[in-house]
C-alpha cells in the first residue's frame, strides 16, 4: 500500500512540458511512419545508392545497440562477477536494454525496402558467410534472452508465481547467453565496416573496428546504467525501493570506477590502430582535428572524471561523465557510419539526414522512454515484489 509521502511524490497530472512534447513527437512520427509505408522511402529519406544507409541505421542501429549494452553489462557484473548488492540495479538495466533492442528492430523495419521479408533468412536461407546475418541472428537472439530476462518481473506482476519461479531459475543461464551473444553482435557491428576500406576515412577505417565497437559496448552500457540511474531517481523516485535507493550511489562509484579502467583502455588501442596504419599525418587535417576532439573530449575527459568522481565521491562529477561518455559513443558511431563515411565524395554527393528521419529517430526514443515509464510505474523494476524478497536477500 503506497503511503501519503509516495503518493505526493506522484507527478500530478497528464498537462506537462514531458507529456506536450511527447504528444507531439508521437504525432509528427505517426504523420511520417503513415507516408513511409504509403509512398516508399524516397518520399521521406535522403538516400541514395552513394549512401544506402541513413540515419535509421547510424543513430537507430549503431547507436541503439551500443547504448543498450546495459543490460549484459549489469547482468554480468551481478551474477558473473559477484556483485550481488547491486541486484536490485539489474531490472532497470534489463528493461533498457530490451526496450532499445525492440525498438532497434522496429527501426530496422522503416529503413527496410521491403520490411516484410525481415523474417526470410531464418526461414528459406541462412546465410552464414554473411556478416549481417550474423549481426541479425544474434540481435534476434539475444532480445529473446533479454525477454526471457525480463519475464519475472512480468511473472510476478500478473501473479503467475510457478512461471516466474521457473524464469529466474534461468538466470545465470541467461546471463551466459547474453554475453556471448552481445559480444558477437557487437563486434559484428564493427566488422560490418571492415568491407568499405575505401569509403570509411583512414584515421576510423582499422582492422580492430570489432574490438573497438566491442569495448565502446562496455563503456555504454556503464555510462547508460549511471546516466539512466540519474534520470529515473528524479522521475520514478516514488517507485524505487529501499534496496535499489540503498545501493543506487555505491553501484554509480562502483560503475564509474570501472568506466574509467575501460575508457582508459580503450583511448590506448584507438592509438594503436593510428600507429599500425601510420596515420599520423592526417591529424593535422580538418578530419584529423574532428579525430583529436573524439579522443581527448570524449574519450580521455570522462575517464579522467570518472576517476575524480569516483576517488572523491561526488555524484555531480560522475554524472557529468556519463552524459559525456554517452555523447561520445553516439558521435564514434555516427563518424564512423555517416560523418567520415564516404569522406571523398564532394559535399553535394554526400548524405544528410531529411527532416522526417529525424523524426522518426526522435520518435522512436520517445517511445522507448514512454514504454519504460509507463512499465517502470506498473512493474516491480526499481522494487521488489513483496512474495520474493526473501530470494533476493532482502
Amino acid at each position: 500500500m503506497e503511503t501519503v509521502e509516495t503518493m505526493e511524490r506522484q507527478p500530478r497530472g497528464l498537462l506537462t512540458p514531458f507529456h506536450v512534447v511527447a504528444v507531439l513527437i508521437v504525432a509528427a512520427g505517426i504523420f511520417v511512419t503513415i507516408l513511409r509505408f504509403t509512398k516508399g522511402l524516397g518520399a521521406v529519406t535522403h538516400l541514395s545508392d552513394n549512401n544506402p544507409w541513413g540515419i535509421w541505421i547510424g543513430f537507430d542501429l549503431m547507436v541503439g545497440v551500443a547504448l543498450a549494452a546495459g543490460g549484459y553489462v549489469t547482468s554480468s557484473a551481478c551474477y558473473l562477477f559477484g556483485m550481488k548488492r547491486y541486484h536490485a540495479a539489474v531490472r532497470p538495466a534489463i528493461l533498457t536494454g530490451f526496450l532499445g533492442y525492440f525498438f532497434v528492430v522496429i527501426a530496422l523495419l522503416y529503413d527496410l525496402g521491403r520490411p516484410w521479408r525481415l523474417p526470410y533468412p531464418f526461414l528459406f536461407g541462412w546465410g552464414t558467410t554473411s556478416l549481417l546475418f550474423e549481426v541479425a541472428f544474434c540481435v534476434a537472439l539475444y532480445l529473446t534472452v533479454l525477454f526471457l530476462e525480463f519475464s519475472p518481473a512480468a511473472l510476478e506482476w500478473l501473479g503467475l508465481k510457478k512461471a516466474r519461479n521457473l524464469a529466474y531459475r534461468l538466470t545465470i543461464l541467461l546471463t551466459i547467453l547474453g554475453v556471448v551473444l552481445s559480444t558477437l553482435h557487437q563486434s559484428s557491428l564493427g566488422a560490418l565496416y571492415l568491407a568499405a576500406p575505401s569509403k570509411l576515412h583512414p584515421l576510423w577505417y582499422t582492422p580492430y573496428l570489432p574490438v573497438y565497437f566491442f569495448v565502446s559496448s562496455i563503456i555504454a552500457g556503464l555510462s547508460m546504467v549511471i546516466f539512466e540511474g540519474a534520470l529515473s531517481h528524479k522521475a520514478l523516485h516514488h517507485r524505487m525501493g529501499k534496496a535499489y535507493l540503498d545501493n543506487h550511489e555505491d553501484l554509480m562509484f562502483a560503475f564509474a570506477k570501472a568506466a574509467s579502467m575501460v575508457l582508459a583502455g580503450y583511448f590506448t588501442i584507438k592509438w594503436v590502430g593510428v600507429a599500425e596504419a601510420d596515420q599520423w599525418k592526417l591529424l593535422t587535417t580538418g578530419y584529423g582535428l574532428w579525430f583529436l576532439v573524439e579522443m581527448f573530449g570524449f574519450i580521455a575527459l570522462p575517464s579522467l572524471l570518472y576517476a575524480v568522481g569516483f576517488r572523491e565521491k561526488r555524484a555531480g562529477i560522475v554524472k557529468t561523465a556519463s552524459v559525456i561518455a554517452v555523447l561520445g559513443i553516439v558521435i564514434n558511431r555516427l563518424n564512423v557510419s555517416l560523418i567520415c563515411f564516404n569522406w571523398q565524395l564532394p559535399s553535394n554527393q554526400r548524405y544528410t539526414p531529411s527532416l522526417m528521419e529525424v523524426i522518426i529517430s526522435l520518435f522512436m526514443v520517445t517511445l522507448i522512454v514512454l514504454a519504460f515509464r509507463c512499465i517502470a510505474n506498473r512493474m516491480p523494476i526499481f522494487d521488489t515484489h513483496p512474495d520474493y524478497r526473501d530470494s533476493h536477500g532482502e
